[in-house]
């Protein structure tokens, strides 16, 4: 017996998988196999912390031999997680690639047979994205930290992991708060030799894994947003920069680029392997199969990232305090940072302000150098000043910047374009703050709607037109229009600081009045033959139902279902605000609204804006339709670049993007070219003689006039066949 156990265990100590078998099926049977592998574990692993180099492939198999059995025997192997953690946060940059990767890869097993928790594992992780320099290794481990966290708040949220998570980032930014900051402008760009990497790296993947677990929706709270806003005041631009676009909602930082997931299928390879390799029916199906994935991620992408990331901006802690330190931070830094980075800054803050109504009054005094018309990105400045504006910006703080723009850009020295751009920008800034303009100047800059070009033209008009709406008081009498003049007297502009008076009732409620009152007896009501209430068992026996006497059935009126109410029509000669106050009382009062009661007051809008617009001018049609129409957002919430430049007449298009639309149209359509005896034609015909005669037995060719005379021909004749060959 003891010479046959002492030769199996010289056998499984050489095979190491196959013991590892062994020990998964009975733990208890070969438990001292198991013993003998982790003392000799411990030995190696003394080794190897004085002299890595040595032993290192024996090291690493002993690894992972303990860890695909470390389940079976816990009290054994307790602290065996714990000296994988500490040896890699210890001596990773002095581990092998081979040894980081099987130490990384076991700790994970690690978790996923449930050895240790979550939070074990992403302490050890999160430090380790800094350090690497491996990209697939990288790559692995962000994957790892992302779906762990993702698979806990699966079902539920993990409220106690994703609290350490959020801790352990938000160690991550303060790690590096205390650093000095550097710039992003000229040599300012090259960091100097002592400065602090390692904080400044485990910032950036703080925030790319905010980012990144807020994109896929498993952290949507307010501390996911403070992380990333406390990153907007970090030292290093390139943290500044991640932090800035998460809020803007754009995704061209370049934190963690080179790990992202997969963009789809290479479609220059593949129709490179087009190319070379057989042409087959399935190559062209699977190019075709591959430009769809690719057009649908690219369409995708650009959804994502064409709007601002209001959720965020809604989350934020103290939005007052977070505006003046990013006003602070540009004001302070202002030689340091280049153009594009305060640009993104003026974006950040002015969209914080326009969205929470937020005065930063230096701003503006600090945007005013900016604003000439030889500055680089001045529509994306124009934008910023536009959207930091709202009906609670002091009016005497706007009149400098208002005067500044229409000294740089309005006057016949500059181009149309440039004139075009400056009242667009005047029109958006007074749009939020009509009170922000002077009469005279008013008066000036309306003179450019008899201008030649049209748009300035249009910009001309679109300044008249607002102001006709809301106060036309400014205009001279001959500007203010028909409209304007008749509506005087109702048009009293409330003054600054002064609260508009709330809603009264609900507009346009006198139209279901209308509508109760038509017959009911067309045709859209014979589908209701036949349909009753419940019966009185029925709702006697339902706790829900409280019983209604019939002498009050009369003062409620439950409103028709959807489909029957949007099909009907509004009684022509009604218009909003003509009925009494008193019938809208009483309708607000006794009348139970649904879904189909407000696309009849919807309707009602469509149409008296409709009416309206056509007594006005084209200026108010837009107006009053976006007004109508609650599914748009308010008019003015949002500006672009296109908003300020206005209508361009397009541009003629070059030789490479003529050519590129030429091969888009060929797309998906069927070849040019004859189909004479091709299957592809609508009535196939017969074959030629030349394609039967390819299909006939050798031995029927043999003796045939075409076989004999090549046998026959003189060398003159082969050569002439030759050369013939070659030209064709």
């Amino acid at each position: 017996m003891t010479k046959g156990h002492s030769s199996r265990g010289a056998l499984l100590t050489a095979n190491l998988p196959q013991l590892q078998n062994l020990i998964k099926r009975d733990p208890a049977g070969y438990k001292d196999e198991f013993l003998q592998q982790w003392n000799h574990y411990q030995s190696v692993m003394l080794i190897f912390e004085q002299r890595p180099d040595e032993q290192a492939d024996r090291f690493r198999e002993l690894v992972t031999f303990i860890a695909q059995v470390a389940q079976c025997y816990p009290e054994e192997t307790a602290s065996f997680p714990s000296q994988i953690a500490s040896l890699l946060l210890r001596s990773f940059s002095t581990l092998v690639p081979d040894t980081r990767k099987t130490l990384v890869q076991n700790l994970v097993m690690l978790r996923n047979k449930g050895v240790i928790g979550s939070i074990e594992l992403l302490q050890t992780l999160f430090p380790l994205l800094a350090k690497t320099t491996s990209a697939p290794l990288r790559s692995f481990i962000r994957r790892t930290i992302l779906l762990d966290i993702r698979t806990a708040n699966q079902k539920s949220q993990n409220h106690k992991l994703n609290r350490a998570v959020q801790a352990m980032l938000f160690g991550m930014l303060e790690r590096g708060m205390g650093s000095e900051m550097v710039g992003d402008k000229g040599k300012l760009r090259e960091r100097p030799a002592d400065a602090p990497r390692q904080g400044m790296d485990e910032a950036v993947w703080a925030i790319a894994l905010a980012k990144e677990l807020w994109r896929k929706s498993v952290w949507n709270d307010e501390k996911t947003v403070s992380i990333v806003a406390l990153g907007c005041l970090h030292p290093s631009t390139k943290v500044q920069k991640a932090a800035y676009y998460f809020f803007l909602g754009d995704d061209e930082d370049e934190a963690g680029s080179s790990d992202e997931e997969d963009e789809g299928p290479d479609i220059r390879q593949l129709k490179h392997q087009r190319l070379v390799k057989k042409k087959t029916r399935s190559e062209d199906r699977k190019i075709a199969k591959a430009m769809k994935v690719v057009k649908k991620k690219t369409k995708s992408k650009t959804d994502e990232t064409t709007s601002t990331n209001f959720g965020a901006l809604q989350l934020i802690r103290d939005p007052q305090t977070f505006a003046e330190k990013l006003h602070d931070h540009l004001q302070r830094y202002d030689k340091r940072l280049s153009l594009d980075h305060k640009v993104l800054i003026m974006q950040l803050l002015s969209r914080i302000m326009g969205y929470h109504k937020l005065c930063v009054l230096g701003f503006y005094g600090y945007i005013v150098k900016y604003l000439t018309y030889h500055q680089l990105r001045v529509t994306v400045i124009l934008v910023s000043l536009a959207q930091s504006v709202h009906e609670l910006t002091p009016p005497d703080v706007l009149l400098p910047v208002i005067r500044k723009i229409a000294q740089e850009f309005i006057h016949p020295g500059v181009g149309s374009e440039v004139i075009r751009a400056g009242l667009n920008a005047i029109r958006e800034v007074c749009r939020r703050q009509p009170w922000s303009m002077e009469e005279d100047l008013l008066g000036d800059l309306v003179e450019y709607r008899k201008s030649r070009d049209k748009g300035v033209m249009v910009a001309a008009r679109g300044l008249l037109q607002l102001y006709r709406e809301v106060n036309p008081g400014l205009l001279k009498r001959r500007e203010r229009g028909k409209t304007a003049s008749m509506a005087e007297s109702s048009v009293t502009p409330l003054p600054y600081g002064h609260a508009p008076k709330p809603a009264e009732g609900i507009e346009g409620l006198e139209l279901l009045r209308a509508q109760d009152e038509q017959p009911q007896d067309g045709p859209e009501w014979d589908e209701w033959e036949g349909w009753d209430i419940e019966s009185d068992s029925d709702a006697s026996s339902s706790s829900d139902w409280i019983a209604v006497s019939s002498e009050d059935e009369g003062d409620i009126v439950i409103s028709d279902s959807e489909e029957e109410a949007t099909d009907r029509q509004i009684p022509t000669g009604v218009t909003l605000g003509t009925a009494p106050a008193q019938i809208a009382e009483n309708l607000a009062t006794t009348k139970i609204l649904t879904p189909a009661d407000f696309a009849i007051l919807n309707k009602g809008k469509l149409e008296s804006a409709a009416s309206s617009m056509m007594k006005g001018s084209r200026g108010t049609k837009r107006k009053a339709l976006s007004t109508a129409n609650p599914a748009e957002p308010e008019a003015g919430t949002f500006v672009t670049e296109a908003d300020i430049m206005g209508p361009r007449k397009r541009v003629k298009a070059d030789y490479e993007e003529r050519m590129a639309s030429i091969h888009e149209g060929r797309e998906g359509r069927e070849k040019f070219g004859s189909k004479k005896g091709k299957k592809s034609k609508e009535v196939p015909s017969s074959t030629t003689n030349r394609q039967k005669a390819r299909n006939k037995p050798v031995m029927m060719i043999l003796s045939s006039n075409a076989v004999r005379g090549k046998k026959r021909a003189s060398l003159r004749e082969k050569q002439q066949r030759l050369r013939k060959g070659k030209r064709s």
